[in-house]
């Protein structure tokens, strides 16, 4: 496994748009072994689907978006997936009183890490715009407080099951997207030599 992790790490000699998509394929797998790692912790029942509605959802397109566009569309959600991971970190820590330093709370600093270098890539791809697509409102750890804790524990547990299914669910997305868009770009360049 540590082999197939190295054959997309990000790197030098290649591309930016190749090194975004690597990334963004590393950054996926180490959501879903996040996951993992929270469900062991927690007991969750596997696999374990909560229900309600997305915690990031993106506004429609006016019309089909381009790649360069579909790239800003997932950096937006990222950046969204960013705030929500720093909140469920936040909330963490106040609940345990402490950082703590296992193979959980590893993983959880090397995706958020991870997560703002792809948001980092993604945004000198495209010149720092967002793209044709409006942006989600940004996210206040604030919001839905009340309901989280009002309900007690196992809510506060969800809502973090619920995070990182949305990391999972995006990081996915961009790196479909950042393939696609890699692809592309290469295409183009290639046409230009010609």
């Amino acid at each position: 496994m540590e082999g197939s992790a190295n054959s997309d790490a990000p790197g030098t000699g290649r591309s930016a748009t190749d090194n975004a998509a690597r990334l963004a394929r590393l950054l996926h797998r180490d959501c879903t072994r996040l996951l993992e790692l929270y469900s062991e912790r927690e007991s969750f029942p596997s696999p374990h689907v909560p229900g309600g509605d997305r915690l990031v959802s993106l506004g429609p397109c006016p019309e089909p978006p381009t790649p360069g566009q579909q790239v800003g569309h997932v950096r937006s959600a990222l950046r969204r997936c960013m705030e929500l991971l720093e909140c469920l970190i936040q909330r963490e820590v106040e609940e345990m009183g402490e950082e703590l330093a296992g193979e959980y709370e590893s993983l959880r600093k090397a995706v958020r890490d991870r997560l703002g270098h792809l948001v980092h890539s993604t945004g000198a791809l495209l010149g720092d715009e967002e793209g044709g697509c409006p942006p989600p409102p940004q996210i206040q750890c604030d919001e839905g407080q009340d309901e989280v804790e009002g309900s007690g524990s196992f809510a506060v547990k969800l809502w973090t099951y619920r995070v990182l299914l949305e990391l999972i669910h995006w990081t996915e997305s961009a790196s479909h997207t950042l393939h696609v868009f890699h692809t592309e770009t290469q295409q183009q360049q290639q046409q230009q030599i010609l």
